[in-house]
């Protein structure tokens, strides 16, 4: 009772570690890293551009509102401090007086005549007049301002709504991941698939394994990336996703894991992250869907169930069928143990052989120099000395001494 406690407690630890371990990448896609004590954030000021597309929708919106109420107040508070400066708000309605500009007694009026400016609105009732040289060269800046501000607020608002983000929503992986025989070989297979009808151009596919490690010096490598090869030597990782595909990796001696079983894949931590890369047709941007599996949600021993038929002289996915699988007769043991224990099978064949044809053809050839030498060479008697009529003969010698003993 003292083991199966200590046995229990160690399962219970094992499953709370397990549920407590954190996703490097979410099942959605979203890299779980945050980046923190930066010091050389001006690096982000010298690409603005990007760095505005990246802020989330409510901080956009609010610098994009910002520039435009920033630019009008500083110039309306320039057009004002200049009609102060020439006291121009003290003559308002003096024939006889020749403003900067006209119409502009207060601030409320000089910040009207920035934004009338700069989105060229144009009322009429307030105007730069020719009476003072400073009037139009504020008019003009403003202008190349604006322009400026139209040009690179309009630009990040159309790439940010037409990102190819919210493209790979419609790129789905299913949830599990299965390993099963394909062609007498070991594999781990998943499905993806593409819920538009516009078509990705230039599909591929590729996957990394997360695994921390300790090396033979001791250094401990956390979340170490290897490479999953899924058909790049023999190109089956560039798709054409019309339909959803099953994506195979074959568990080889190149393979990390060469050695895994069954029981021993409950144990370990690890995760593989698959990255799904094309080029969106409509737009000719390139787009990336990505996911993760970890070891819970590995089903080994089954298959995906078919998920396309034939109907009505065209091809009809099912997608309810998508994450259906199935089970299928797998050995437990890893792909190196499966591979050890045929090439044993086929060494003892060879070896079968081998000591047969030492046994068949020492009598094949004794009986052929007798003959020849009485008989001939004719065709009557090579088709005598053939190897079934020598094995039949043997069989009947065999069975004669048996009877007399």
């Amino acid at each position: 009772s003292w083991v199966n406690r200590n046995v229990e407690e160690e399962e219970y630890i094992h499953s709370a570690n397990k549920q407590q371990r954190q996703r490097y990448v979410t099942k959605m896609g979203k890299c779980q890293v945050n980046l923190g004590r930066i010091q050389e954030k001006k690096r982000f000021l010298s690409d603005i551009f990007t760095t505005i597309v990246d802020l989330k929708y409510r901080w956009f919106l609010f610098v994009f509102m910002m520039c435009y109420i920033i630019t009008w107040v500083v110039f309306g508070i320039i057009y004002f401090f200049d009609a102060w400066i020439r006291d121009d708000i003290s003559h308002i309605g003096d024939p006889e007086w020749k403003p900067c500009i006209e119409n502009v007694d207060n601030f409320i009026s000089a910040l009207l005549f920035s934004v009338e400016s700069q989105r060229t609105i144009g009322y009429g009732s307030r105007i730069v007049t020719a009476n003072c040289t400073e009037g139009v060269i504020l008019l003009m800046a403003q202008s190349i301002v604006g322009s400026m501000i139209d040009a690179l607020m309009v630009g990040c608002m159309f790439v940010k709504i037409s990102r190819p983000k919210k493209r790979a929503q419609t790129l789905i992986f299913s949830k599990k991941c299965v390993v099963s025989h394909r062609d007498e070989k070991l594999c781990l297979m998943f499905r993806i698939g593409d819920l538009r009808d516009s078509h990705m151009v230039d599909a591929k596919i590729r996957a990394k394994l997360i695994k921390s490690r300790q090396t033979k010096e001791g250094e401990f490598i956390p979340l170490e990336q290897s490479e999953l090869n899924l058909g790049y030597d023999t190109g089956e990782d560039r798709l054409f996703l019309v339909e959803p595909q099953i994506i195979c990796h074959v568990i080889n001696d190149h393979s990390p894991f060469w050695e895994m079983t069954a029981d021993s894949l409950k144990r370990e931590q690890f995760e593989i992250i698959v990255i799904l890369e094309g080029i969106v047709e409509a737009t000719g941007m390139t787009c990336q869907a990505r996911t993760s599996y970890i070891e819970d949600e590995i089903l080994w021993g089954c298959r995906f169930e078919p998920c396309m038929t034939l109907e009505k002289g065209a091809f009809r996915v099912d997608y309810s069928r998508f994450e259906k699988t199935f089970e299928v007769q797998t050995p437990a043991t890893s792909a190196k143990e499966m591979h050890e224990l045929t090439e044993m099978e086929h060494q003892d064949q060879s070896t079968l052989s081998l000591y047969w044809d030492h046994l068949v053809h020492p009598c094949f050839s004794t009986e052929l120099n007798d003959v020849l030498q009485d008989e001939g060479p004719s065709e009557e008697n090579l088709a005598r000395l053939s190897i079934p009529n020598i094995m039949e003969e043997d069989m009947r010698n065999v069975t004669t001494s048996a009877s007399v003993m």
